[in-house]
């Protein structure tokens, strides 16, 4: 382990499996086009569901990425981290330069296999406990994605999974910064999964009222606005090769940006919902600032949790106010593109740090689309509709998940 607690840590290679593309750059080309991946779920029949709309991933191949023989053994969830993984792998050129020990996987997944689940305990029932297959489990559970990477890609460092709910992508992200700054690891393939568009939790988030129950979808996924009344489910992956900055100089590969702070909180107060006062989001944004070394003098861009359910919004408008100040928060830009991605659970806050990368490298932010009505608890700059030209210095990215998990992350140019 190195002696030093601060080494630099940069992104060398990003991938991407999301509504809204099959890679890296379709996803971010439509993002700023700001392009609604939300449709009528087609998994499943939704006749007798309150919820029949989703961000579901078109047209993903997973034979570009695996054997057949492991397609079969793999849930879908994981299948798209491994695709993920690939892409960002291949462009980062790690694979070879670091020794095997120092290679390590965080990836989050909120949930993990839950459709195997669904298609086993289905066998369990009507065709009785022998008929469930032997791979039920390692199919099943939220630490295979990480799993399976670390296999690909010969990771023999630690691999894990963090599942913090909707926090899962970032705390990996946070995570595996964490691990290199302090000389755990020299390069980390980290992210975050999730395939659970499913009759199952689809069923959950609707009586839970958490799902929006509309039918049109420019009128589902409305963060920040006033007739906001649940968010959409998304699925996807996106992976991240972070890598300690010296070791990629010398490499002379692209960098897409510093991950150069992370703050991770929980409110200790409600399984579901955040706290009224926003205390533990602004923490979470306050460490993050302050690993940053933010100044007054910063151009901001965060990139909010904004799932569009209404108490969400208002508590974390909240804590960005409280962690930059107001005057701050209103001169600050603000967006969400769960608004066009759906909330992509385990997967946002990957889904979400690509799009703070890529909004510091070319100088534009996403937009919320779908911001018609003024709430007077949300009256920031969300980027109403259009994406804007802005030559930002930093970028932060929230996640507030369930369980009062909070985790903000920071990124600069380098």
């Amino acid at each position: 382990m190195s002696d030093s607690n601060n080494r630099r840590v940069v992104v060398t290679g990003m991938g991407a499996v999301t509504p809204l593309g099959l890679n890296v750059r379709e996803t971010w080309q439509n993002m700023i086009a700001g392009k609604n991946g939300i449709a009528s779920i087609t998994f499943f029949d939704t006749a007798d569901y309150k919820a029949k709309l989703g961000a579901e991933v078109k047209n993903f191949d997973p034979s570009l990425y695996l054997e057949r023989n492991d397609i079969l053994r793999t849930d879908r969830y994981a299948q798209m981290a491994v695709a993920a993984a690939w892409q960002a792998a291949e462009e980062s050129r790690i694979e070879g330069t670091v020794e095997p020990e120092r290679f390590g996987v965080q990836f989050g997944a909120g949930i993990g296999g839950i459709s195997t689940f669904e298609t086993e305990y289905d066998k369990l029932v009507k065709r009785g406990p022998r008929r469930v297959s032997p791979l039920f489990v390692p199919m099943m559970i939220a630490n295979m994605a990480a799993g399976m990477i670390a296999i690909r890609h010969n990771c023999q460092g630690s691999a894990m999974p963090s599942v913090t709910a909707c926090a899962s992508g970032s705390n990996a992200i946070g995570e595996a910064m964490r691990m290199i700054r302090h000389g755990y690891a020299d390069a980390v393939i980290t992210g975050g999964a999730e395939a659970a568009i499913t009759p199952s939790a689809v069923a959950g988030f609707a009586n839970m009222q958490a799902l929006s129950q509309a039918d049109n979808p420019d009128e589902a996924s409305l963060p920040f606005d006033r007739r906001r009344a649940g968010f959409v489910i998304g699925e996807g992956a996106v992976a991240l090769v972070l890598e300690e900055y010296e070791h990629a100089l010398a490499r002379g590969v692209h960098i897409y940006g510093e991950v150069c702070g992370y703050g991770s909180t929980c409110d200790a107060y409600h399984i579901t919902a955040p706290h009224p006062e926003a205390k533990g989001g602004m923490r979470a944004m306050k460490e993050a600032m302050k690993e940053a070394d933010y100044t007054p003098d910063d151009i901001v861009y965060v990139n909010a949790h904004g799932t569009g359910t209404p108490m969400n919004d208002a508590v974390e408008t909240m804590a960005i106010k409280q962690a930059l100040g107001t005057e701050k928060a209103y001169q600050s830009y603000v967006s969400s593109t769960k608004s066009m991605t759906g909330h992509m659970l385990g997967a946002a806050g990957a889904v979400e740090a690509m799009a703070c990368l890529l909004a510091l490298q070319e100088g534009v932010i996403p937009p919320t689309i779908h911001l018609e009505e003024a709430d007077e608890a949300c009256d920031l700059n969300y980027v109403p509709n259009t994406a804007v030209k802005a030559d930002i210095s930093l970028a932060l990215s929230n996640s507030l998940g369930f369980g009062g998990h909070n985790a903000c992350l920071a990124f600069r140019n380098i």
